[in-house]
């Protein structure tokens, strides 16, 4: 489809323009004369190349709709997937005892109603840690908080009793709350 067009001149070309309404080039030679040549064939690659941009546009707009649609649909599986990672990563750093029970408790003692009269129930390995920090620190953080043993409670978790209520730092009952707020997340 495309042709090569070669023009011959007399004169070097001083200056050149492509006229905006006319189908012709315009050419401007020394002497100032204007010379007309017919410029068809290339007017033709601008509409074919035109056309071929617009097919790319909207082939982008297609695979753009495409894609939202394939996220709105599968949102629910990648929140879903996302948290399963997390509890498989989280569920071997516990089993590896890679994490601080004190951080973890003291994260639920700060949403306690009252810092008297707390009982935290902790697993007995963890127990051991706990105590052994209150009592190289006797005034620090955990100083007046009875720590008890509880075969029931997992490692890396916790459960805080106050005269007000009780609070549990539970690794299932966190990923539950990130889930569903992946699922709701724009």
């Amino acid at each position: 489809m495309s042709r090569t067009l070669t023009v011959h001149l007399e004169k070097p070309i001083v200056s050149a323009k492509i006229s905006d309404n006319s189908p012709l080039l315009s050419c401007e030679s020394k002497k100032g004369g204007t010379e007309q040549i017919q410029v068809q064939d290339s007017q033709a690659e601008i509409a074919v190349f035109s056309q071929a941009c617009q097919a790319l546009n909207g082939v982008v707009a297609k695979l753009n709709q495409f894609y939202d649609r394939l996220f709105a649909e599968h949102k629910e599986e990648i929140a879903r997937l996302s948290v399963e990672i997390a509890r498989k990563i989280l569920m071997q750093k516990v089993q590896d005892g890679d994490y601080e029970i004190e951080s973890i408790v003291k994260e639920a003692l700060k949403n306690a109603p009252t810092r008297q009269d707390v009982v935290v129930h902790l697993n007995p390995e963890d127990h051991l840690l706990c105590q052994k920090a209150q009592q190289d620190e006797p005034n620090g953080s955990f100083a007046g908080i009875k720590f008890v043993s509880d075969q029931n409670i997992g490692r890396a978790e916790c459960l805080l009793e106050t005269p007000k209520g009780i609070i549990v730092s539970l690794i299932d009952e966190h990923l539950e709350r990130i889930g569903k707020a992946l699922k709701t997340a724009e």
